[in-house]
């Protein structure tokens, strides 16, 4: 019976944290943006004060969900991602809130994100405001993410292009690589675990695992970009990149299992 009750407060604990958090972004969207761009008619300063109000409620989103029971969450070498502007932070994603996560961690963060988020009522003001990057630029988009770097913003990639499935990492896109590549950048590697899995690709969020899932959230020592570099091109330099993270990342999946 106990077992039961809990499943149901964390089903219900969901739906409210979720619901709070749409509802939080359109009270942002159209009352505190509208200020910020008010008082700050600067874009580039607008848009580091609206990253850290999102940092912001990020962090009191994520500190709702483990307050209310629906997960708990540990970070190892958050030190890592705290010791220079213009980090290259990449990451496999195995839940939905893996960016909220990240988000809340990282000062002057940054990243990728679908054109239909920048659509929806819910997601579009924090979007817009802060200047994260769409996914439509088509070819410019890599040169937006370097660009962002080079401003000094925290850019976060999850080079599987969407959720891990729970047989294994997907195959990468070559997008991380290209702009670490491009921009001469090192790759900072996160690895994010969470057990029993949950919000996991294709499964809705009420459906809840039997008992509360942890997240650990490890920030890895920095894969070094130069000698990648000695390639003949930039091209086949992206190529080695990639297939050495999908080799880190999928080896590391395998240690977690074991």
């Amino acid at each position: 019976m106990r077992d039961r009750l809990d499943h149901l407060w964390r089903i219900v604990g969901t739906g409210v944290c979720f619901s709070t958090f749409g509802i939080g972004g359109v009270i942002l969207r159209v009352a505190v943006f509208p200020l910020v761009r008010l008082f700050t008619p600067d874009p580039e300063k607008r848009a580091v004060r609206v990253k850290a109000i999102i940092r912001g409620t990020f962090r009191v989103f994520v500190d709702m969900m483990c307050r209310v029971g629906v997960l708990s969450l540990e970070v190892r070498g958050l030190h890592k991602l705290q010791r220079r502007e213009g980090q290259l932070i990449v990451a496999n994603h195995p839940s939905l809130v893996d960016v909220v996560f990240l988000v809340s961690l990282i000062e002057r963060a940054d990243c990728i994100v679908k054109a239909s988020l920048a659509r929806n009522p819910f997601t579009r003001g924090p979007i817009v405001a802060a200047g994260f990057i769409c996914n439509d630029t088509g070819s410019g988009l890599v040169d937006d993410c370097v660009a962002s770097l080079r401003r000094g913003n925290n850019l976060i990639i999850f080079p599987e292009g969407s959720r891990t499935p729970l047989a294994g990492v997907l195959p990468l896109q070559r997008g991380a690589a290209n702009i670490a590549v491009r921009g001469e950048v090192d790759i900072t590697p996160v690895r994010i675990r969470c057990h029993p899995p949950m919000l996991t690709k294709g499964t809705p969020w009420y459906c809840v695992p039997p008992r509360r899932g942890h997240f650990v959230i490890e920030v890895c020592d920095d894969i070094p970009v130069a000698p990648f570099l000695e390639a003949r091109s930039a091209a086949i330099a992206t190529r080695q990149l990639t297939a050495h993270l999908t080799d880190y990342f999928s080896l590391e999946i395998c240690r977690a299992a074991t």
